[in-house]
C-alpha cells in the first residue's frame, strides 16, 4: 500500500526513476481499487446497464490517470528510455507487448540522465 501511496503523492512528477516493484505494486492496487469502485457501482445500482460499471469507476479513473502516466514514464526512465516511448503502446498489439517488455525490464545499474538508481538507494 505504501508504494500505492508514494505514486499518489508524486501523482505529477514526470522526472526521475521509478523502480519495478513500485510500478507493480501501484498496478496492482491499481487493479484492487477499479474492482472495488466497479462492485460498489453495481451494488449500489447505478452501474450502467450493460457496461458493468458507473460513475465511481469512471470518476476513479479520472483521478487515476495523470498518477499512473506518470509512474509509467518514471518507470521507463529507469530503464534509459524516454517518456516518450510510452507512446509505443499505440502501435496495434505490438506496441502493447512492446511496453510490457519494457516495463519489467531491470533497472539500469548506477545513475543515468534521469537520475541516481532507486535501488541503490533504498539499500543505503
Amino acid at each position: 500500500m505504501n508504494w500505492y501511496l508514494k505514486v499518489l503523492k508524486q501523482y505529477a512528477d514526470f522526472i526521475g526513476r521509478a523502480r519495478r516493484k513500485e510500478y507493480w505494486m501501484f498496478v496492482l492496487f491499481n487493479m484492487i481499487f477499479s474492482v472495488i469502485a466497479m462492485i460498489l457501482d453495481n451494488v449500489l445500482g447505478i452501474a450502467m446497464e450493460g457496461i458493468g460499471y458507473g460513475p465511481l469507476y469512471g470518476i476513479y479513473l479520472l483521478a487515476i490517470i495523470l498518477p499512473s502516466l506518470a509512474v509509467a514514464v518514471r518507470r521507463l526512465h529507469d530503464i534509459g528510455k524516454s517518456g516518450w516511448m510510452i507512446l509505443i503502446s499505440l502501435i496495434p498489439l505490438i506496441g502493447g507487448i512492446w511496453l510490457l517488455v519494457l516495463l519489467v525490464t531491470d533497472s539500469n545499474p548506477g545513475d543515468n540522465q534521469y537520475g541516481p538508481n532507486p535501488k541503490e538507494i533504498a539499500v543505503n
